[in-house]
């Protein structure tokens, strides 16, 4: 699950992780009243979006306006503010269709001494989370790490013990730090590596996290992601969820109970089991198709599951063709088979659907799609589906 900047710099704040001070706006009035309240000379007006690369984002509906600007009046916040509320903002990571901003966040203007880039990720090959650290602050690390990979530093840290003292040290020193600003960095790093370990994160950034001219560490941006596997530990983040910010029919997946991620194909594929799911998407990529989704319906395909999978997958006006690839274990193919027939009538069919079955009572259910009278193209393994399902989009 992904936040807004705003949420995050509020966890960060209940953590000791020092932030700006910011009021978030849900209207121009609000930025305006923001401006005024936050009592500095420089503001700077920041669009909330679940998508990095906002500083250098520009709307579709005013082309010269930024994502995020520096403002010096309560008129000028005003004013930027105008353009973006409502409005389109694409960036780097939104792709063209880019996403709308419905709410901004007014910070307070900090003097900043130095950019870094910060980020907490869980490094699958050592099991264990790594803080990564670098003086490009305010790139994106990727472009970091093609042209400059000798910039970038990395410090593993264990989950029981968090970020220890000396290892925030280390990082400090290794960014050419002295004095008064690696004290302020071993209480930063260690504070935001234990936020990271106490809420279950999958990725914690700050870009740019800076070094202020009292020589202080400061988060100057935030972006978290939560581990959804770990979020009925931890309720009170519930709140944060934006379902605005999430794909639609992700989201009715998930109340659904099926794990579904669209994609950019035009085959759907409705498969039990996540493993089999992403086989089948390879072989339809193999034999020269793209996938539409991944879409696990479980090991219980029941009637009302299997139903609101199809819906899903026939919303999505890509779609052209669908692949049903099902192994018959725990539940029994010819059991599954019913639950197909009887979606397929209270979802109609507009495109052709490919189906596939293996397992326990595979030669009875066969027998049931036969015998079912309905356009449905049967496979006798998974080369024969993914092939046949291709061929019907090549004619």
């Amino acid at each position: 699950m992904k936040i807004h900047e705003y949420q995050a710099k509020q966890l960060f704040r209940e953590a000791g992780v020092p932030v700006p001070r910011g009021i978030v706006a849900h209207s121009l009035d609000d930025v305006t009243q923001a401006f005024q309240q936050l009592g500095g000379a420089l503001a700077v007006v920041k669009s909330q979006i679940h998508a990095g690369g906002r500083g250098k984002g520009t709307f579709k509906e005013q082309p010269e306006q930024r994502g995020v600007v520096l403002v010096k009046s309560a008129d000028e916040a005003h004013e930027n503010a105008g353009r973006m509320m409502g409005n389109t903002l694409v960036t780097i990571q939104t792709g063209e269709e880019g996403k709308q901003v419905n709410t901004l966040f007014v910070e307070e203007g900090l003097e900043i001494a130095r950019e870094l880039y910060l980020g907490i990720v869980i490094d699958r090959e050592s099991s264990c989370p790594v803080l990564i650290m670098s003086t490009e602050g305010g790139m994106e690390i990727e472009e970091v790490a093609e042209h400059s990979p000798e910039k970038i530093i990395r410090e593993y840290f264990d989950v029981a013990l968090g970020l220890l003292p000396y290892q925030a040290r280390k990082m400090a020193f290794a960014l050419g730090m002295e004095g008064k600003t690696v004290r302020s960095a071993e209480k930063f790093l260690t504070k935001v590596c234990q936020f990271f370990i106490d809420n279950d994160c999958s990725m914690t950034e700050i870009n740019p996290l800076i070094v202020t001219g009292d020589g202080e560490l400061v988060a100057l941006d935030a972006k978290v992601t939560f581990d959804d596997n770990a979020l009925f530990r931890h309720k009170n983040l519930e709140p944060f969820r934006d379902l605005s910010e999430e794909e639609p029919a992700e989201v009715k997946a998930q109340d659904a109970g099926l794990s579904y991620v669209k994609l950019d194909g035009n085959i759907g594929c409705l498969v039990n089991g996540a493993g089999l799911a992403m086989s089948t998407m390879d072989l339809i990529k193999l034999h020269g198709g793209e996938p539409a989704n991944f879409l696990d319906v479980g090991g219980g395909a029941t009637v009302d599951a299997v139903t609101e999978a199809f819906r899903i997958i026939l919303a999505d006006e890509n779609v052209k063709a669908v692949l049903v690839n099902i192994f018959g274990g725990i539940m029994k193919c010819d059991v599954i088979v019913e639950a197909l027939l009887t979606a397929y009538d209270k979802v109609g069919f507009h495109v052709p659907l490919v189906v596939r079955l293996e397992g326990t009572n595979v030669e009875k259910a066969r027998e049931m799609l036969a015998a079912s009278g309905k356009d449905i193209i049967t496979a006798e393994n998974l080369t024969d589906a993914a092939k046949k399902v291709v061929g019907t989009l090549q004619g």
